[in-house]
């Protein structure tokens, strides 16, 4: 055999590239969705055992919704993936790339057992080139067919070792083979077909044998005129044991998808349904069609479901005509390649061998399957199609002397396919652009409108995508899933009248549910999201709340384990406030996927509506553990690890909000968050820091302003204060708490009574019952010296709340200091306020009180309680708005998803997430010990006034 050159590796490797390395430009689409973004066993979080109990796209074999794909060594692969690049599409196609290179690279050395050296060449560069490979190699899913073509090819390199020089049986190679058969089988299922080609190869090509000697040897020892050949015997030993390690590779396969085959319906494969003579008439032209695709691949399309290909139910179809010449040119290659020994036979033969063999599974003749055309699937038989032109090649160069022509024609072949797979690479940039490029194909596939609408629909272009589930339905009247649609985007345009008549189609068009017989033979388990799609539109209405109800439990009838059913009923019934049976469902939820972090979640959020924080935090880390990047369970149990308040969770729970801000950084609230942790730990810089980062992301964010306000206010820097407190007011102008602690600062910091007084007052334009406002304006007029307006102020307060003893008290201190004044004949101020200077009120005071001192005799004991008095009012101001900046959230909700008719998940619901503004701590007078005593004993006197004096 001779070898591959490295100016071939190279040769070929270029031209790979060359044609696709614009697929590192290209996304995620179509089934890579699936297959990639929305698979868990991709995650390191989840054990390396599931892979071998899931299919191709994470759902447990054991599920009936399970597509009964197993290829746990290809979702190996996606896992490498994802812990070099996680979800960057371009390390996943520049994998399948060169893997695709490497399959070249195996093509060339199978070729040279049947070819010459240049037309070996020439087969390998028209595969590498092909356009049909663009889905297999573009498509980070059809990696599937890359490496089972690499096992297969390695499996029958391998058994071509299997003869030793003296024609005895080499048993090593044969292992070897076996081994990486079933290597091929677990990257995708046509692996195991190499054993067919190791066969063929052995009888016709390794032994020589024709069909007429076959034929000869048979009669002669049924007739007893002669023994069994050794040669025979030899042969017969080998392909026993290759057909005994396929009947143990089948029973295996067999028991991993539990004796069931996949649920289809009639849009995923309409011919697999229809009666005889069309499913047999149609399932036989597809052949042709699929020739067609590999001779002539200017057409290519994504999808061929649904109304693609029209039934041929008639015998008198002219199409039949198409299959009748497929199979009359199969059947004359064939007897050619029987019939004969020579070397252009046995090309022939092995030609087609590897063109019909790996094609059988996905034939639909033996078994239907869940499309009607796939690219992908050509990817192994169009080797047999390349070794077919390349010897027609052979013959036309040497045979009949058109040599020019035919390089000519070949080079021509080449260069057209290499441009054609180049273009076609470029389709598969994005779904839209997938979509589109398979509708100026095909226009009778529903299915495409409906794609073509969803990527519209991820782009928020409502209006545009409508139009295209429109025609979808228009296409294909009874498709469910596109009335669906239809009602989904009805929705998102919040017209729920049309949405609700969209969905009731859809329900219209559902199978009624025959006893004894199951549901999801007969539909799609996807098409009974209408039900929760409906309830969760209704649910809306709180008058229609038991009708969404019974929609959810008409589901569940239908289906038991359906879990998306579970789930958004407990989210109903927590609205409900029905949290012991939410907890019931979400707990059946469980029973059927334990291992769904978001249902983790969803019960932990019970456990809050419950008042089970403790029960609550141990159902976030159970979310955590199975997925440590989830979100709202990072930021949520962060949260109620904050709120505890225990000193010993604080680290976990800054932890937490650090990861979060890691995987959201442009949301604000986990900065803020991460600000209010700071402040707990009294870490001033890295507040300031988190709260300015969150305002930086949310401009207005009013929590973020008015906290980053108060941790100036405790730090002694109340003056920093006010422009934070200016721009709180600039985006909520009626913010009472920012307007206290505005009125506070000026009062007490910058003397600014006029500014305190404003800030009060235009609380009580808005709101007149509040009583913290009111307490501190009769403050503010006490500051003023207007002693009247306070006692006046003081009256109306202690009206508003009658059994607040520190007002009574702060009146008596007034009343006693009124007619102190006035026994000592002291003028007091009007209601206007003294009209003085702030020195002279000073000096003005200073003198009232050396007057009070002389009048009572108590000298300097009564100055300094007349301090306190004052001291106390301060504090009673500076409290009141402190204290009244409590329990303020910033609410972040979300509304049950939309189920998109994709694979059933937990849909996870958001909990608040906002967090209290704070009240700062008393501000220390470093010159007057003696008065920051009294002081603090001033506050300490005012705590119950916090029930009374918090706005919210």
């Amino acid at each position: 055999m001779a070898v591959v050159s490295w100016k071939e590796i190279c040769l070929l490797t270029g031209l790979v590239v060359g044609c696709y390395w614009n697929s590192l430009l290209c996304g995620f689409v179509f089934d890579d969705v699936s297959a990639i973004l929305d698979n868990k066993d991709l995650r390191p979080s989840t054990p390396i055992q599931n892979l071998f109990l899931n299919d191709f796209w994470g759902t447990p074999m054991s599920e009936e919704r399970s597509h009964k794909s197993y290829r746990p060594l290809t979702v190996l692969t996606f896992r490498l993936n994802y812990l070099l690049s996680e979800l960057t599409p371009a390390s996943y196609h520049l994998l399948n790339m060169l893997l695709h290179a490497a399959v070249c690279v195996l093509f060339l050395r199978f070729c040279r057992l049947l070819l010459d050296r240049r037309t070996s060449l020439v087969a390998a560069l028209l595969f590498a080139v092909h356009p049909v490979h663009t889905e297999a190699v573009t498509g980070v899913v059809g990696r599937a067919e890359l490496l089972s073509s690499i096992f297969l090819l390695a499996a029958f390199l391998a058994y071509t070792k299997s003869k030793g020089t003296d024609h005895s049986i080499v048993w090593t190679p044969i292992i070897l083979t076996v081994f990486l058969v079933a290597v091929a089988t677990l990257c995708k299922e046509q692996g195991i077909t190499v054993i067919g080609i190791c066969c063929v190869y052995e009888v016709f090509v390794a032994q020589g044998f024709t069909l007429p000697m076959i034929i000869e040897t048979v009669v002669q020892v049924v007739r007893g005129k002669g023994g069994i050949p050794y040669a025979v015997l030899q042969t017969l030993l080998k392909l026993v044991v290759l057909v005994i390690s396929t009947l143990l590779l089948v029973i295996v396969r067999v028991q991993v998808i539990q004796s069931q085959l996949p649920v289809f319906t009639r849009f995923d494969n309409p011919a697999a349904v229809s009666s005889t003579p069309a499913r047999q008439l149609t399932f036989n032209y597809l052949l042709p069609v699929n020739g067609w695709l590999l001779l002539n691949p200017s057409e290519l399309c994504c999808d061929w479901t649904m109304g693609t290909i029209p039934l041929v139910e008639s015998v008198l179809d002219l199409r039949n005509l198409a299959t009748v010449a497929f199979y009359m040119l199969l059947g004359s290659l064939a007897y050619h390649g029987l019939r004969h020994s020579h070397n252009s036979a046995k090309t022939i033969i092995m030609a087609l061998s590897l063109i019909v063999l790996p094609f059988i599974p996905a034939s639909n003749l033996f078994f239907p399957v869940g499309f009607v055309v796939a690219e992908r699937v050509l990817y192994v038989p169009s080797m047999g199609f390349c070794v077919l032109v390349a010897h027609g090649f052979k013959s036309l160069t040497h045979r009949w002397g058109l040599k020019k022509i035919s390089w000519l024609f070949m080079g021509i072949l080449l260069t057209t396919h290499a441009v054609k797979t180049f273009n076609r690479t470029w389709d598969w940039e994005s779904e839209y652009t997938l979509f589109t490029s398979a509708l100026k194909v095909n226009k009778n596939n529903a299915k495409l409108w409906n794609n073509v609408g969803h990527a519209l629909e991820n782009q928020h272009n409502y209006e545009r995508a409508l139009k295209y589930f429109l025609q979808a339905t228009r296409v294909q009247p009874d498709d469910i899933g596109a009335h669906m649609n239809v009602g989904r985007t009805y929705k998102n345009l919040n017209r729920s009248k049309e949405a609700e008549e969209a969905y009731l189609v859809a329900k219209s068009l559902m199978p009624q549910i025959i006893p004894g017989k199951k549901y999801a033979t007969r539909v799609a388990p996807n098409h009974l999201n209408v039900y929760i799609n409906l309830a969760n539109l209704i649910r809306a209405n709180d008058s229609r709340l038991e009708e969404a109800d019974q929609l959810y439990r008409q589901a569940i009838s239908m289906r038991p384990d359906f879990k998306q059913a579970y789930i958004s009923r407990g989210e109903l019934l927590l609205k409900m406030n029905k949290p012991n049976e939410a907890r019931d469902a979400y707990l059946r939820a469980l029973e059927l996927d334990h291992t769904n972090a978001d249902l983790w979640y969803n019960l932990a959020i019970v456990n809050i509506e419950m008042k089970e924080p403790t029960e609550a935090l141990r159902n976030f880390n159970r979310a955590l553990d199975l997925n440590p990047k989830h979100k709202l369970a990072l930021f949520n149990s962060a949260l109620l690890m904050q709120e505890s308040g225990e000193a010993k969770l604080r680290p976990e729970a800054n932890r937490r909000f650090l990861t979060y801000v890691k995987e959201e950084p442009d949301d604000a609230n986990g900065y803020f968050n991460l600000g209010m942790l700071a402040m707990d730990a009294n870490e001033n810089e890295a507040a300031e820091r988190w709260m300015r980062q969150a305002i930086r992301l949310q401009p207005g964010f009013r929590s973020a302003l008015f906290n980053l306000a108060l941790l100036f206010s405790q730090s002694q820097h109340e003056l920093d204060a006010l422009p934070v407190l200016d721009e709180l007011l600039r985006h909520h102008p009626e913010h009472v708490k920012g307007l206290i602690l505005k009125g506070d600062i000026l009062m007490n910091h910058r003397k600014d009574t006029q500014g305190a007084r404003a800030c009060f007052q235009r609380i009580l334009r808005t709101d007149p019952g509040n009583v913290q406002a009111k307490h501190n304006l009769c403050v503010v007029y006490f500051e003023e010296r207007d002693l009247p307006r306070a006692e006046h102020c003081l009256e109306e307060t202690l009206a508003m709340a009658p059994h607040e003893e520190y007002i009574r008290r702060h009146l008596a201190i007034v009343r006693g200091k009124m007619a102190a004044m006035s026994a000592a004949g002291q003028p007091m101020a009007s209601a206007g306020g003294t009209g003085l200077p702030e020195k002279q009120q000073h000096q003005q005071q200073h003198r009232q009180h050396q007057q009070l001192q002389q009048q009572e005799g108590s000298g300097k004991a009564e100055e300094e309680e007349e301090e306190e008095n004052d001291e106390e009012w301060r504090a009673a101001a500076a409290a009141g708005a402190r204290e009244g900046a409590g329990n303020e959230k910033n609410l972040r909700k979300s509304s049950p998803a939309e189920s998109s008719g994709g694979p059933g998940q937990g849909q996870a619901k958001k909990l608040g997430a906002g967090q209290p503004d704070r009240r700062t701590k008393s501000k220390s007078t470093k010159e007057i010990k003696d008065i920051e005593k009294k002081r603090e004993a001033a506050l300490k006197r005012l705590e119950e006034i916090e029930r009374i004096l918090s706005s919210d």
